[in-house]
């Protein structure tokens, strides 16, 4: 049964169903995101959420805010129910001791949704895409063993994952021991990825591709002369106002 018709009408449901209804009408009319968030005044993020979540999703995580407080006890409670514990004053006692201060009546209203079989499921943690991108590019004996096995989870869920990890580990490890003589190989890999971004990455190093060698062999970098470019920039806007062409001359001159 939808979770639509198991809730009685409120203000926050109509809300919900209204705002999803006008999201969809001008996303299907052809409007970018960005118009449809200025037209509803909405964040451009609560529009993207509204256009890429299914309604009842949505209204469950609308009713379901005023119990923020139990949100991180929802996974023990949904076990303790399932094994058959559905009496809410022991599982009241039970998160208490665990350092839940909410009211007990927070926990009842969840408990009957429960009981009626509307809750929605607890997700498992997805790793934020910066978390992900730092257990790939560091290097693995740097990696814990809980992080070793967390990276090993999102790559066993997610192949385009394993395949981004592979690559840019492979491109890591030219970059560090200055392999260029393997350049063009890895460049074919990546051509062949499944993945766009990956490809588009692969046919910019293959346009200056005599350059990138260089600088994945030959010792030498550009690293000095940014260095005194910055330092220059710091001169100039130090004394901007302050004084002549001449003094900011010799200031660079015999500054080390």
């Amino acid at each position: 049964m939808p979770l639509l018709d198991a809730l009685p009408p409120t203000l926050i449901v109509d809300r919900v169903r209204r705002r999803h209804e006008q999201v969809h009408h001008l996303v299907d009319t052809g409007y970018p995101l960005s118009e449809v968030a200025r037209r509803l005044g909405l964040d451009r993020k609560t529009a993207r959420r509204y256009r890429d979540t299914d309604l009842d999703t949505l209204i469950a995580s609308a009713r379901d805010r005023r119990n923020s407080p139990l949100d991180r006890y929802k996974p023990f409670l949904q076990a303790q129910y399932a094994a058959g514990n559905t009496n809410a004053s022991e599982l009241y006692q039970q998160i208490f001791e665990r350092g839940f201060r909410g009211g007990y009546s927070t926990l009842t209203r969840y408990v009957l949704t429960l009981r009626k079989s509307i809750a929605v499921p607890t997700p498992a943690h997805i790793p934020s895409p910066r978390t992900i991108t730092g257990l790939i590019m560091r290097p693995r004996d740097r990696l814990s063993t809980r992080e070793t096995a967390r990276l090993e989870q999102v790559r066993l869920a997610c192949p385009d994952i394993t395949d981004a990890c592979n690559l840019a580990r492979a491109f890591t490890d030219l970059v560090r021991h200055r392999r260029g003589n393997m350049l063009n190989e890895w460049i074919r890999q990546a051509e062949k990825s499944d993945l766009p971004p990956l490809r588009s990455f692969a046919g910019s190093l293959r346009q200056d591709l005599d350059a990138v060698t260089a600088g994945l062999t030959l010792p030498w970098s550009s690293g000095v002369v940014e260095g005194h470019v910055c330092r220059v920039k710091l001169l100039k806007r130090s004394m901007y106002g302050r004084a002549s062409f001449s003094l900011l001359r010799t200031r660079i001159l015999t500054s080390p």
